[in-house]
């Protein structure tokens, strides 16, 4: 078995809080890359204090930074920057997610650090991105959200605009983020230098739209909220069975006609309203009607297993106590990994969603207590003293 790391040879420095920065540095360390969390000292990141907690410790925090090592160091004072300058030396990878600006004003930004290092490959996320009228702006997942027009498609047309359940914009972000970065690795294999990476939560939001951006260029219509169908496609969409919910998702005509045959309703296929998909998705509400009374003869289950035996994509509306008790999610794919927190004690964190046959991503070390790498940090890669951080320590710097 092959014991190597897709990002082994990468060191990362990591600046990042909350949610976007640590979601893209958390996907780094799980592909092998050594990840040093910067943390201000005897505070850290924003989520060491968001609920919820166990033994007093956030497991929120702990979700999303597990294989990461933790530093302190204050950037504002100017042995911390003198410092920092020294680890950029070190290191391939900077990460941050300040407004746009902010490290620059500290005379660590790109252009200050490629002087440094030309092979920095410096990655920052933000609401707006790092130029453009807006870039000043304060950004969090739900003004993405809004502002890339994702709330306007979200809920049902009686209702107000709606933010998705999860943290979306910022989840999509860090995704955006780390293809950046890995992006910006290869590229130097190439050109033997590094580059800036620039991604917005805005930006993230308004490229994940697919559809929805055609549909309005091609006729000049805003799409509306349609709930939980899909504007191309019916029946594509939550189906009431006997019991609960479920989800049927007839992407083309072939799925369509297989629904209709176990249904024993071969009559609708030929129905004028519902013989091509346009047609379909005009008149959606009363397919559904027809799907529902089907439906109700039957548990989801029940249900879901006849549809899926006659090829057709369907399956349950699961709460997140399903989610994690799912034999594929949760022990086949790995999608909860127990550990043992040094605060927490035994919890499950979430899994690596990127699957490699040979250099296999892994879970498996806790996210670190604020400070605990300063030893291994200053002094194995520094080379600095016991009295040399002492005096740090003194004087707040670490």
């Amino acid at each position: 078995m092959n014991t190597h790391k897709a990002l082994e040879d990468i060191r990362v420095l990591d600046l990042t809080r909350v949610v976007a920065g640590p979601y893209s540095t958390m996907i780094l360390a799980d592909l092998g890359a050594e990840v040093i969390k910067l943390e201000i000292p005897d505070k850290g990141d924003d989520t060491r204090n968001y609920a919820p907690y166990k033994n007093g410790s956030s497991m929120y925090f702990a979700n999303i930074n597990r294989n990461k090592k933790s530093i302190t160091l204050n950037l504002k004072t100017e042995e911390g920057r003198e410092i920092f300058r020294k680890l950029v030396k070190k290191v391939d990878v900077i990460v941050e997610n300040f407004r746009p600006g902010v490290m620059d004003k500290l005379g660590l930004g790109y252009e200050d650090l490629k002087k440094i290092n030309n092979q920095i490959i410096y990655a920052a996320v933000s609401g707006f991105g790092s130029y453009g009228p807006y870039s000043q702006r304060p950004g969090y997942d739900i003004l993405a959200q809004a502002m890339g027009g994702l709330m306007s498609l979200t809920g049902y047309p009686e209702l107000p605009p709606m933010r998705a359940g999860n943290a979306m914009g910022d989840v999509l972000g860090g995704l955006n983020l780390t293809i950046g970065i890995l992006g910006a690795l290869h590229a130097r294999n190439i050109t033997g230098a590094g580059q800036m990476v620039d991604v917005a939560l805005v930006d993230s939001v308004v490229s994940s739209l697919d559809s929805a951006t055609q549909r309005y260029f091609e006729n000049g219509e805003i799409p509306q909220r349609i709930g939980n169908r899909y504007a191309p496609c019916a029946p594509y969409d939550v189906f009431h069975a006997r019991d609960t919910e479920m989800i049927i998702a007839c992407g083309n005509q072939g799925l369509y006609e297989k629904l209709c045959a176990l249904m024993e309703r071969i009559d609708l296929i030929t129905d004028e309203r519902f013989a091509v998909m346009e047609d379909r998705v005009k008149n959606n509400a009363e397919l559904k009607i027809i799907i529902e009374d089907w439906l109700s003869h039957y548990t989801a289950k029940e249900a879901t297993d006849l549809i899926l035996k006659a090829g057709i994509p369907a399956g349950p509306v699961y709460n997140l106590k399903e989610v994690s008790e799912d034999e594929h999610i949760a022990d086949y794919r790995e999608m909860f990994v127990e550990m043992v927190h040094p605060e927490i004690g035994p919890m499950k964190v979430n899994g690596c969603v990127i699957k490699l046959s040979d250099t296999k991503p892994e879970v498996k070390v806790p996210a670190p207590l604020l400070g605990e790498h300063n030893l291994y940090v200053y002094e194995d890669i520094l080379g600095m003293s016991d009295d040399d951080l002492a005096k740090l320590k003194q004087q707040k710097v670490i």
